[in-house]
């Protein structure tokens, strides 16, 4: 037999299928479809292999509608095609449903088995069509909302220049398409999208890109799930009294040291404290003792450090400016400036230069429904990290944000040891892939317990403790030994 898991009758082969399904080599799952996979659900074969379903039952079929944006079946198995069938094809797992329409369009893309997907350009006019929900079935095409969104990813996607080349294109289809009245309706939220036009819309990123400050719609998703998982969680204030002032002597200092050993710029504590207290800077490394030293004067500074934005404007303004004081030793970085060029790490791409304000705008927003200062700090340190809304040092002017929340509120900090590391990116990496906030909150919950618990009167002391709770190791050689970071308190048992 083939080796395709599927197989459909014709007059050659109706009998052999027949013969294998009486030996057992094979079984029916549907009228004229076969399969010699005898052990996976059928509804998982349809699903699996919907494209080769599709080519038997409407040979040379549009994907279209409302399926053409994500260009398969729906998590529910339908699929909604241009075709000349006249019925749905109701299969476990698959229901292809077809209607009358153009044939493929010069733009449309060309499928395995002769299928085609049609193009951005005239799938978003002929999702202009109004359709209703029937028999259980989404509607054959976007809801308002729905197009909103997506004419919003687009402009995220794509940026300016090329939604509007994809709003031309997709002007001359709808002429091709005898669709020319219905364009207006799309003509307008692309205008929306490019802040040119304004229309009625239920979909945050649309109404912020048509009143100038457009933001990246994937975020607001993950900032809206960080701050329902911290505002569900029980608050557990750590407040530092004027007692406590002196056994936190040297703590900006320490803040300092590991916000910048977490980013690679590596001394020994020792190096560290001749550069900031005596303000010898090595002739090696000029650039990164400079690091150092402009996040210590801005985490020192305790005016500075109990700052906290009041509205969405004096966020970027304090952002700018702590960004400044800190990346002084770097010019070429442009200290201060929003970044012009995209920048990613790894797999994570961040938010792009022209959503940076926006977006910042929209979690400000968002995070001022947040009362309690460790949620607004947690918030505000994944708000810009997912930002990263400089060229460099955005790890660090994230990190100081979040303990400006903190040190407003008379809290304890947060710092993050270097053994610490990989558990803190990894919570990073939940949130922003994932949308999974546990980890994160985690990580710095327990980060803010283990640092008010450290005893930082004087560098000895720190050193002692930071020591014995293994916070200077290298994470990942930790990690390998199986040693990890140690409350104080538990040494003491």
């Amino acid at each position: 037999m083939d080796p395709s898991p599927l197989h459909f009758t014709d007059e050659d082969q109706k009998w052999t299928l027949s013969r294998d399904v009486q030996a057992g080599r094979a079984r029916r799952l549907a009228h004229g479809i076969y399969s010699s996979d005898l052990s996976t659900p059928s509804e998982v074969l349809f699903r699996r292999h919907w494209l080769q379903v599709l080519a038997h039952a409407c040979p040379g079929a549009i994907i279209a509608d409302r399926s053409a944006q994500l260009a398969a079946p729906d998590k529910e198995g339908f699929l909604f095609v241009i075709h000349s069938r006249m019925r749905p094809l109701e299969l476990p797992g698959l229901v292809i449903v077809p209607r009358p329409g153009h044939g493929p369009l010069e733009d449309d893309i060309s499928l395995p088995h002769d299928l085609w997907l049609s193009s951005r350009e005239r799938a978003l006019v002929e999702n202009l069509r109004p359709s209703r929900a029937v028999k259980g079935r989404p509607p054959r095409t976007l809801t308002r909302r729905e197009l909103h969104q997506w004419i919003a990813q687009l402009r995220r996607s794509e940026g300016p220049e090329r939604l509007n080349r994809i709003r031309d294109r997709a002007r001359e289809i709808a002429g091709l398409l005898e669709m020319a009245e219905a364009f207006p309706q799309l003509d307008e939220a692309i205008g929306a999208a490019l802040g040119t036009r304004e229309v009625d819309t239920e979909v945050t990123a649309l109404a912020a890109a048509q009143r100038g400050r457009p933001v990246d719609e994937r975020r607001e998703r993950t900032l809206t799930a960080l701050a329902e998982h911290l505002d569900a969680r029980a608050p557990s204030p750590r407040s530092f009294l004027p007692g406590d002032r002196p056994r936190l002597n040297l703590l900006p200092f320490f803040e300092a040291y590991f916000s910048n050993f977490i980013e690679g710029t590596e001394f020994t504590v020792e190096e560290a404290a001749t550069i900031v207290f005596s303000g010898e800077i090595p002739a090696a490394r000029p650039a990164d003792a400079h690091d150092i030293l402009g996040t210590y004067r801005v985490v020192g500074d305790d005016a500075e450090m109990s700052r906290r934005p009041q509205s969405s404007a004096e966020l970027i303004q304090l952002l700018k400016a702590r960004h400044a004081r800190i990346m002084e030793g770097r010019p070429e970085k442009r200290p201060g400036e929003l970044k012009q060029r995209s920048n990613r790490a790894g797999s994570t791409e961040f938010v792009a230069p022209d959503l940076v304000e926006g977006t910042l705008s929209l979690g400000f927003s968002i995070m001022d429904r947040l009362a309690d200062p460790f949620a607004r700090a947690a918030f505000m340190m994944f708000l810009i990290s997912e930002v990263h809304p400089f060229d460099d040092g955005n790890g660090r002017v994230a990190r100081v944000m979040m303990n400006a929340e903190l040190v407003g509120a008379h809290e304890h900090r947060i710092i993050i040891p270097t053994v610490y590391r990989n558990e803190y990116l990894g919570g990073l990496r939940a949130l922003t892939h994932n949308q999974e906030p546990g980890p994160l909150t985690r990580v710095l919950d327990f980060a803010q317990r283990y640092t008010a618990q450290v005893d930082f009167s004087t560098l000895d002391s720190a050193r002692a403790a930071l020591t014995a709770t293994n916070a200077f190791l290298d994470p990942t050689e930790a990690s390998d030994r199986g040693i990890r970071l140690t409350l104080p308190s538990q040494l003491q048992r």
